[in-house]
C-alpha cells in the first residue's frame, strides 16, 4: 500500500459514521484506525477529545510608576491582576489551530465574546482531523493565545476565559 493509497483510506474513514477500521495486507502490514465515538455531530466534523482547562495563575504587572494614573478603588483589591482567576482553555491535542470553521468564516469566538460550557471555541486539526474545540466553562473570552494557522501542542493554552 503506497502513501496515497492510505490517505484515500483514512479519507474514507473520516468520511465514514464507523468508529474502528484496520486493514491488513502483505506480511504485517496493518493499519487500524479508531475514533472515540461521540454524540451526534453538528456539522459532520468529529468531536474533539474534551479540552484541558486548568486556572491560570498570571503573574501580576509591576506597579504604576511615577505620573502614570492608577484605578483608586475601582471595585477591585489594590493588589489584584486583570488577569487574576481566568481560566485556560488548553488543546487536547498536538496539531494546527484554526479560529474559524473556513477560512471565509468569522472566527467561532472574540476577545469579549460570551461562551456557553460545551460551545465550539476552535479547531484543532490533527493528521488531516478537524477536531471541534469545545469550552469547558462559560464566561467571557478575554483573550485567543494563538493566532490562526498556529501549530499548537498538547495542553497548550489555546485560550483564557473569565468565568461567571
Amino acid at each position: 500500500m503506497n502513501v496515497d493509497e492510505i490517505k484515500k483510506l483514512v479519507e474514507v474513514f473520516q468520511e465514514s459514521g464507523i468508529d474502528e477500521l484496520e486493514v491488513n495486507w502483505g506480511e504485517g502490514q496493518t493499519i487500524r484506525m479508531t475514533r472515540h465515538p461521540a454524540p451526534a455531530e453538528s456539522n459532520g466534523v468529529p468531536a474533539a477529545l474534551p479540552s484541558v482547562v486548568q486556572p491560570v495563575q498570571v503573574p501580576q504587572a509591576a506597579p504604576p510608576t511615577s505620573g502614570s494614573v492608577s484605578d483608586a478603588g475601582g471595585g477591585k483589591d489594590a493588589g489584584s491582576s486583570p488577569d487574576e482567576g481566568l481560566v485556560e482553555i488548553r488543546s487536547p491535542m498536538v496539531g494546527t489551530f484554526y479560529r474559524a470553521p473556513s477560512p471565509e468564516s468569522p472566527p467561532f469566538v472574540e476577545a469579549g465574546s460570551r461562551v456557553e460550557k460545551g460551545q465550539v471555541v476552535c479547531i484543532v486539526e490533527a493528521m488531516k482531523l478537524m477536531n471541534e474545540i469545545e469550552s469547558e466553562v462559560s464566561g467571557t473570552v478575554v483573550r485567543a493565545a494563538l493566532d490562526n494557522g498556529e501549530p499548537v501542542e498538547f495542553s497548550q493554552p489555546l485560550f483564557y476565559v473569565r468565568p461567571d
